[in-house]
Parts: C-alpha cells; structure tokens; sequence
C-alpha cells in the first residue's frame, strides 16, 4: 500500500504535499503524571469564550501553548548529481529556485540539510510526538520549547505507515497536553493548529473539520479534513478541539503550489497514541492483516450483488494460503463489519483489521448469494520492516567511524600533486564530520595536534578523544582546524 505522498510533483494537477519539514538549503495516556502548561489551569482551556459570535482561543493557547516545540533536523550530506538543482522539493523556496534553473550544488557532496517541524509534549518526563517525515534520515535532532531552551531529542521509534514519530528528550516537569478522543469530531466543529510554519514557532491558526476518516492512498489512517492554515514547518504539530484536548497530528496539505490552499489532513490522535504505545513497549508498530486485495462498492455493483445500496468492502481476490483462505472468504463477498463495526467504504477495512493484534479471533459480517453471514477469522500480522531513524544512523557511525570520515591512505603521486606532507584524504563524510564541514578530497593532516600518517593511527587517535576531535585539514593550499563534536 502506498505510504502519503510528500513531494510536489509539478507535473501533477493536484498534488497531496507533506506539509513538514521546511527544508534550508544546504495523554491522557502517558508515562508520567499529565499536568497542564505550568502556571495555568487545566481548565484554563476548557470554556472558550465566544468574542462577537465567534469563539476566543486565547486561554487555550495560553493553557497548552507552552507544550508545543519546535523539532529542527540535520540530515546527512549525499552525492549530487551534475547540473541537477538541489533544492529540496519541501523547501518554501523550491518553486522560486526552480523557476530560475537552479537550486543548489552542482555535482560533489551536498551540504548536510536542515529541516524544521513540530512537536507537542505528551508525558512530563520528555516524551514527544511528531510526525515521521519530520525526523526521516535525520543523524541529529534538536527540540526548543516555548522558554527558548532545547534539547537533543532521541528518536524511539517511527513508523512510516501513519507518519508518527516518538521524540525523547532529558528533561523533566515539562508542560504536556491533554489527549482528546477524536472519534467525537464532527464536520463543522472548531479547532485550532498551533505549530512553526516556515520556521516561525508557536503560531496560531484556527478553523473547523470539514470531514472525518478522509483514506488518502495510505489506507491505515483515517485522517482528519480541516480548513485549518496548515503550512510547510506545521508538521507534527498537534490539533485541538474547543475542550483544549489534542485530537489531531498535523501532517499533510492539499495543494497546486505547495502551500496552504484550505484543505489539511491530521492524524487522529487515537492513531498515533497506538503507535506511541507499541514503539515504547515492543519498539516497532504490529499490524493485523487478513491476505484480501478489496474494492469500492459503487451502485453498479451493489445492484449485482443485490446490496440494498452501495456499501461494504467488496473482495476481488484472496491471497492463496492467508487468513481469509483458511477462513473460507472467496471473491466476490462484500465485507459489511467487522466485530460489529460497520464498514460504509472499502477505505474503513484496512485501519479496523490493522488494529487487531495478530493471532486474535475477529468476526467478520459477510454479504454472499444475498444473505449476510458470520465468518471467524484468525488474524496474521502484517510483515514489515520499523524504521528507526536513531538506529539507522548509529549504523552508519559504525561503519564510517564515530566521527562520519571514510578515509584512506594517499599515493606517492598523488601527495606530489597535492603538494601536501599528509598521507590521509577523506572519502567520505557523513554525520558529525559532515556537520562540523569536513568535505570529500580534504587532507587529514593532525587529529588533536598528533600527526598521523596512516588510517590505522587515525583511528586510535580519535578512539583517544573526547567529546570533540580537531582535525587539521589541508584543503587546497589552505590548511585549517575543524573541531568535530562526537555526538552531534
């Protein structure tokens, strides 16, 4: 199944954008005791006053503001192609760059990009939620709060299904939000965004629901519709509801250019509370699956199938040896439930079966020869790979070195060419040397003032070092130090 879109295709018409990370060039379920922003009532938030016929937001954002942040992101440099422009698709500025036929380095090594988004405090000891396309591929995170203080954020866990992401920082007594249950939403309902659009932190926007379960290509979130101003750096941020609870994560516009066009998307929080729990308890999301390939139900098949209306999750194929074989599903039955939740589009059935831990018994309501029956079905689990953005990176470090350097010794002719005394030249360079602004074809000359002529005595002299490593570099005909702090 296909996970949203998060790209602007110019040659598409309409193109579904992640409204995230603004890239730069280069509870009540919760751990600990869920207190409101320090300094102001939890029931600050509760009654919003009506100004002119229209309601005040002002005590529920002075009430939960506080425990919104701002989520910045490096990602590692990557190779560029040759005359290709390389400006982020997520970048403000990318259709303004485009437009003059450029956008960023020419072939070599880009620079490591910057990234910005949201996030909203769900526990008082540093738990965070976000969205996953915020923290993808990133070797550093950084968390600022409200008070203008920040954190390195670890990343335990995301899950690239329902674009939700788990943030941990050190921290303790935070100010958190309240958790809502969105399941009560309606269509015309006020709520708000509070997030950092374009990098400008705790902004405000407000509008109402203009529908619910909207299916957008990934079929196992049932988003929230809203005409809420949501804009590239508002991703991750939470959703409100008039009661001051989060219902919501903001994670993707619909839009020509780019931008806030009136029609947004957010995670229903129930969602991504399930995704919370299963990344701190087994450290990856668990799905249930049924082995069905399914269609909508319009009234042409409903006439065929001898439906009374257009409804249902009509069957087209079952895979061979899956639960729904074993089961005895066969094509051409309609799935009208499951577990006595009612199924009105084919888009409601992958979320309601995603949620059944596999290995359990779940009943099905089936439409077949003009009759509903009862099937018993034994879930499996949907097989996938969890991305953990944290882990990923930390496999880079071992391969390269903790520093991110791929180096290797120079030639005889090539030191002549160089008119340099170092005998090491990096290959490569990723995650903290990347960041510090060590480039590939730079001469490592001393680690910590100890000249060093082989890969070999590099490596010991870093292992040597603490929390930050100079490196002299010979980089052309200039020769310079570039401290590399380790855990960046």
């Amino acid at each position: 199944m296909n996970t949203p879109m998060r790209r602007l295709w110019p040659a598409v018409l309409l193109a579904l954008v992640v409204a995230c990370t603004e890239r730069a060039p280069v509870a009540q379920e919760t751990a600990a005791p869920a207190s409101p922003a320090q300094g102001t009532s939890a029931t600050a938030a509760t009654a919003v006053a009506a100004v002119g016929g229209l309601p005040n937001f002002s005590a529920l954002v002075e009430a939960y503001g506080p425990a919104v942040v701002n989520v910045s992101t490096i990602a590692a440099a990557h190779e560029v192609s040759d005359g290709q422009p390389e400006i982020s698709p997520d970048d403000p500025l990318y259709d303004f760059f485009r437009g003059f036929g450029f956008g960023g380095p020419r072939g070599g090594r880009a620079p490591p990009m910057r990234g910005e988004g949201s996030g909203f405090v769900i526990s008082g000891d540093g738990y965070i939620l976000t969205n996953a396309h915020v923290v993808d591929d990133a070797t550093e995170v950084t968390v600022r709060t409200t008070d203008r203080r920040e954190y390195r954020a670890k990343v335990v866990g995301s899950d690239a299904r329902t674009d939700v992401a788990l943030l941990k920082i050190d921290a303790k007594n935070l100010p958190v939000v309240q958790v809502g249950d969105p399941h009560g939403l309606k269509a015309g309902e006020w709520v708000i965004a509070i997030g950092s659009p374009f990098g400008f932190e705790n902004s405000v926007t407000a509008g109402i629901v203009s529908a619910t379960a909207r299916s957008l290509g990934d079929t196992y979130t049932p988003f929230i519709q809203t005409d809420v101003a949501v804009n590239p750096g508002n991703s991750g941020g939470p959703l409100f509801n008039l009661k001051g609870e989060v219902v919501g994560i903001n994670s993707q516009i619909y839009s020509r250019t780019g931008g806030y066009q009136g029609v947004s998307f957010a995670i229903p929080i129930d969602v991504a509370m399930n995704v919370k729990n299963q990344l701190v308890t087994i450290g990856h999301v668990e799905r249930g699956r049924i082995g069905v390939t399914i269609q909508e139900v319009n009234q042409a098949l409903a006439d065929s199938f001898k439906l009374s209306r257009p409804r249902g999750a009509l069957v087209s194929q079952v895979e061979k040896g899956g639960p729904a074989a074993d089961a005895g599903l066969k094509p051409g039955d309609v799935i009208l439930a499951v577990d006595g939740h009612d199924i009105e589009r084919s888009s409601e059935l992958p979320p309601l079966v995603a949620a059944i831990k596999p290995g359990k018994q779940a009943t099905l309501t089936v439409w077949r020869d003009k009759s509903e029956r009862s099937v018993r079905i034994k879930v499996g689990e949907l097989q996938e790979e969890p991305a953990v953005a944290m882990r990923d990176a930390q496999k880079r470090g071992e391969e390269t070195g903790k520093l991110g350097l791929a180096v290797r010794p120079l030639t005889g002719d090539e030191r002549e060419q160089l008119h340099t005394a170092g005998r090491l030249v990096v290959e490569g360079a990723d995650g903290p040397a990347a960041i510090a602004g060590v480039e590939r074809g730079d001469v490592i000359l001393m680690v910590n003032g100890v000249a060093v002529d082989s890969v070999g005595a590099f490596r010991t002299a870093v292992n040597a070092s603490g929390a930050t490593v100079a490196l002299l570099i010979q980089r052309d005909d200039a020769q310079i130090f570039v401290p590399v702090r380790i855990d960046s």
